[in-house]
């Protein structure tokens, strides 16, 4: 019989990680990931101050932001546009530098 082993079909398939679209920034990344990164790189206060969403400015956290963007189509295309013009390459070269 011609069979192949489960380790040279698991060698020889595509991962399902791939980015099959390397250029798009956006690609595997959540909601809570952007949301994170986000707070990492401009806190609460000035992202309350760029998007009005009263819970980035009243008792913020990434729970009860999260809640609200998933039921909140308009707030959540305004995060992943935030999180496109926000520039994280700073970032990215400490994580080169360690």
């Amino acid at each position: 019989m011609n069979e192949e082993s489960p380790t040279e079909t698991a060698a020889n398939a595509t991962p399902r990680t791939a980015n099959p679209n390397p250029k798009d920034r956006m690609h595997g990344v959540t909601l809570e990931m952007m949301l994170n990164r986000l707070v990492d790189k401009l806190g609460w206060e000035e992202m309350s101050d760029r998007i009005r969403i009263r819970c980035f400015a009243n008792d913020p956290s990434i729970s009860s932001s999260l809640k609200f963007l998933r039921k909140t189509q308009w707030a959540r295309v305004k995060i992943e546009q935030l999180y496109r013009d926000v520039d994280f390459a700073e970032e990215s070269q400490k994580g080169k530098k360690k």
